[in-house]
């Protein structure tokens, strides 16, 4: 393990707090828990925009006009729901 130190607001530093203590367990093991998790998210991320970029790079592109067609008519039918 690898330690990190940063600051933080005084209102987050008691959320750590009162959340680590909800969960049993340490601040440390809190914040490390959040930074996996923040980590996973932007990766995920990551490989989700890098699969539309392949795409593209193939040529594989959906036309402006179909892609707002299509987002159209999605919110005409979650409106009529």
């Amino acid at each position: 393990m690898r330690p990190i130190t940063t600051a933080v607001d005084a209102a987050t530093d008691e959320a750590i707090s009162r959340l680590a203590a909800g969960r049993g367990i340490t601040r440390d093991e809190f914040a490390a828990d959040a930074l996996r998790r923040a980590v996973q998210a932007d990766e995920e991320l990551a490989a989700f925009v890098q699969v539309g970029i392949d795409a593209a790079d193939r040529g594989d592109l959906i036309p402006q006009d179909v892609v707002f067609a299509e987002l159209r008519e999605r919110r005409h039918r979650l409106r009529s729901e």
